[in-house]
Order: structure tokens, then C-alpha cells, then sequence
């Protein structure tokens, strides 16, 4: 069993003092004038709320990432560039995968009320496990899932149609505490304060993937601006490529309340059938977050030269 101790910088970012934090290269404006996101510069989120919203029609869904456990790997970025069909986003000119284990509960569209609530109730709620890795496209960073896990089978037939994702199915347990009582997707605990361990089971074709992460549940804090933690977690636009066709897509919510930890993974044979970037992926940490209420755009198609459409033509699903 392997063992990882800490965050992606191996301590509680929100104690590093300011001359210890790492800073990232600044990017340069993207369009609808709002600035690409600058880690350095306090108020990543905001940016990405204004920039969602500077599309006429967003957000198309409301939701919540409820129990999110982000486990990082450290690869070869030109191992890593020859599976990704973006450019990467390097931090310092290190490359990086996630995983991100999590429950997605209540999903229902901003427009129509109770009634498209009901309409969307078979797949509101459901676990996920994510392969994700870090890009960039005309200077706005984001991420890139290379493969994605959901426990709901009907889900996994619209994911590629409509947003481009690389949506499989699998058999997911989350586990809810240090008592190992599986948890009920349908159930929601609001209380997480006394909660320190999150265990998961992913059975799919490909294999397994078992892993055990334990934290200070009383220790949450947001990720120091331009900290590697940062970097890993604060991600607002996720770009994808179904076949031939290239999309993305922007979201919004509060910065992650998180804290580093230790992960312990049993079983791993699911993500080595993911691809050759994994022959010499280093885990270096784990963050823990219980979890924040999200805005989920529309999938806007981004045409052969790179260029997004506008957005009245955009808007694809």
C-alpha cells in the first residue's frame, strides 16, 4: 500500500507566510474584458464568475461537489503532452495529474423551477472519479479530463454528446467516516466537522482503484494565492474533445475550503489502463475539501482554428 503525507506542498497552505508562497507566471487578457486568471492576484474566483456570466445565458445548471478528495501525481510534461490534446499548463515547468473523487448531488437547471428539477432527478446525483490534467487554451488555464468514471449510467450516455467528456461507468463507493459505513448517494450529511476520513471503491472493466485519505477536518482553510495547492484545485473552465470536436466549458463557486491529506491507495491498476503518462507518475499529496454549491455553464464549441464562436452561435447542447 502506497502512503502520501500532506498537500501538494506537503503543508496547510493558509499558514505558508507570504515570502514562502510560490508565485506563477502571469498570463496575458483573453476576451469579454475580463483578465485571464492571474494565481498570484487575490480573487480568482470572482474573475471566474464575471467571465461566466459575461456570456449571455449562463450558468445552465446549479449543483454540489459534495466530499471531494484531490490526489496529485507529478509526470513528465512531455510525456504527458503527447496524451493531451491542449497545451499544457505548467507550473514552473512541472506537469501534473488529479484525481478527483467526489459526489455531485442535486444537479437541476437554472431555468424551469421544480419541474425541470423533477425532470433531471435520475441523474442528479451520482459519484464521479476524474483523471484530469492542467491546460491551457488562448491563455485562459484550465483543465482537461483524460478519463472520468460516473455511478450513474444513464449520465454516462450524455456527457460525450453534449460536453465533449470522456464519461465511463463504474461501480463507486465513498465511504463516510473512520466507521466505514458506506454512503447512501441520495443522503446528505451536513455536518462534516468531525469527519476526518474518506475511503472510496471504483470497480470498472478497466480495473480498480481503492483508496483511503485521512485529514483535520477542523482545519480548512482556502489555498494560499500562487501555491502549487492553488495551481492543483482553482480551476473555472474545463476544455474537451470528443472525436474531432473541441468544446469547453465554464463554471463558478466560492475558492475551496480544504486541508492537505494523507493518502493511502490499495489498488491502482484502474488509472495505470489510462494511458502510458502513468509508467513514471510520482503521487506527491492529497487535499481533502467537504465540498461547495456550483454554477455549471454551457458547452461552447471552439471551431478548427482554435477560435470560440460567438456566443450566440456557441452555445451547442
Amino acid at each position: 500500500m502506497n502512503a502520501v503525507h500532506g498537500s501538494a506542498e506537503r503543508r496547510p497552505t493558509k499558514n505558508l507566510a507570504s515570502d514562502e508562497s510560490v508565485g506563477r507566471d502571469s498570463v496575458e487578457p483573453i476576451g469579454n474584458d475580463v483578465s485571464a486568471w492571474n494565481f498570484a492576484t487575490p480573487g480568482a474566483s470572482e474573475i471566474a464568475r464575471r467571465r461566466l456570466l459575461s456570456i449571455r445565458g449562463e450558468p445552465l445548471f446549479y449543483a454540489t461537489w459534495d466530499r471531494a478528495v484531490f490526489i496529485h501525481y507529478e509526470i513528465d510534461a512531455d510525456e504527458l503532452q503527447n496524451c493531451v490534446p491542449y497545451d499544457l499548463d505548467c507550473y514552473h515547468g512541472r506537469a501534473f495529474v488529479s484525481l478527483v473523487a467526489f459526489t455531485m448531488r442535486g444537479m437541476r437547471p437554472r431555468f424551469g423551477g421544480s419541474l425541470s428539477a423533477l425532470f433531471f432527478k435520475p441523474i442528479s446525483t451520482h459519484h464521479f472519479l476524474n483523471v484530469r490534467t492542467y491546460v491551457t487554451h488562448k491563455a485562459e488555464p484550465g483543465i482537461f479530463f483524460m478519463h472520468e468514471w460516473l455511478s450513474s449510467r444513464m449520465a454516462t450516455w450524455l456527457g460525450p454528446s453534449s460536453f465533449g467528456l470522456p464519461y465511463r461507468f463504474a461501480r463507486i463507493d465513498y465511504h463516510r467516516n473512520q466507521e466505514h459505513e458506506y454512503e447512501n448517494e441520495h443522503e446528505h450529511e451536513h455536518e462534516h466537522e468531525h469527519e476526518h476520513e474518506r475511503r472510496g471503491r471504483v470497480e470498472a472493466d478497466a480495473g480498480s482503484f481503492h483508496f483511503c485519505a485521512t485529514f483535520e477536518a477542523n482545519d480548512l482553510g482556502i489555498c494560499a494565492p500562487g501555491s502549487l495547492d492553488e495551481f492543483l484545485l482553482e480551476r473555472y473552465t474545463a476544455f474537451t474533445q470528443f472525436r474531432k470536436r473541441r468544446r469547453f466549458f465554464r463554471i463558478w463557486h466560492e475558492p475551496w475550503q480544504q486541508v492537505p491529506a494523507k493518502i493511502q491507495i490499495a489498488t491502482d491498476n484502474l488509472i495505470h489502463s489510462t494511458g502510458r503518462w502513468w509508467r513514471d507518475a510520482r503521487c506527491i499529496g492529497a487535499n481533502y475539501s467537504p465540498g461547495v454549491n456550483v454554477w455549471m455553464g454551457w458547452p461552447h464549441k471552439i471551431n478548427s482554428s482554435g477560435v470560440v464562436s460567438s456566443a450566440s452561435e456557441e452555445l451547442i447542447l
